[in-house]
């Protein structure tokens, strides 16, 4: 594959053409590419037809693919479907039930897996049927709102954590005064180091993002609302329009990403997998 990458936006992100993963890349390309998303974050490959074998092929070249963190009996594909993959839908069967997690309508900033102790690095998502209108996916760059906290909020938040915290909402946050005994949550450090950049980024999102360690309940809610508008600044967001084939590769350590909301009668199918990750290590 001969590649061509070209910057998306301001804020990050960039197309990559050249190429088609029903072939096996190279491992000349699979360096390419991954020096790319390193780089750029959010990568975007359009016009791609692909089956799930040629997606999970394509994701393996970074790294082992995830496992779903969504307990088997909870996901709306049902139990028999492959659990390294999420179907994005809002395709019904014939008892009206949606068929596919997080169907319809708005889904706030957030990190893929980020409520798990090793986060998953990468998100890769596929393209089959998009709405005409709407439905956009929107990506936030975790580094450059890491470089836009002021310093003496860095400096209150040094060290500290954040309780990441999910039960599978999508315009609404845990209750954590509430019973959370069985809820995916992890404790993380507010500032991380992508390991393979050794860069800052915020780690922080609007869905998962609780409470803040060592501070009382209402301070902690006021800072998090300040970290939660550097991260959704316009200035650092870049904002996908979904063509049928596109396929989309992000960096779940250093951006996050929401979804905006587009008409119910229009279909929507997207097939989502990740790649395995580590530990996150604080930022200094």
């Amino acid at each position: 594959m001969s590649l061509t990458v070209t910057p998306l936006s301001p804020a990050f992100g960039a197309e990559i053409s050249g190429t088609d993963f029903r072939e096996v890349p190279s491992p000349e390309t699979i360096a390419q590419l991954n020096q790319a998303w390193l780089e750029h974050t959010v990568l975007v490959f359009r016009g791609q037809q692909l089956v799930e074998d040629d997606q999970r092929r394509f994701a393996a070249c970074f790294g082992p693919v995830g496992e779903r963190a969504r307990p088997v009996t909870r996901r709306p594909e049902g139990a028999e479907y492959d659990g390294s993959f999420m179907l994005i839908s809002n395709d019904r069967n014939q008892d009206g039930e949606p068929i596919g997690s997080l169907p319809d309508g708005e889904l706030w900033f957030h990190h893929d897996m980020s409520y798990v102790p090793e986060p998953h690095k990468a998100t890769i998502l596929y393209a089959i049927h998009v709405p005409e209108t709407g439905g956009n996916t929107r990506f936030a760059n975790m580094y450059k709102a890491y470089d836009n906290v002021p310093k003496d909020l860095k400096q209150r938040l040094a060290g500290r954590q954040v309780l990441q915290i999910y039960d599978f909402a999508m315009t609404e946050t845990v209750d954590i005064d509430g019973d959370t005994t069985g809820i995916l949550q992890q404790w993380q450090p507010i500032f991380v180091i992508n390991p393979e950049t050794g860069r800052p980024a915020l780690f922080i999102s609007r869905l998962m993002s609780a409470l803040i360690e060592g501070l009382d309940r209402a301070e902690s809610d006021d800072i998090l609302e300040q970290l939660f508008e550097i991260s959704e600044d316009a200035s650092i967001i870049y904002d996908h329009v979904w063509t049928q084939g596109d396929l989309l590769m992000w960096d779940n350590r250093c951006s996050i990403h929401a979804r905006t909301d587009f008409p119910a009668s229009e279909r929507r199918l997207l097939r989502r997998c990740t790649v395995e990750g580590g530990p996150l290590p604080a930022a200094a």
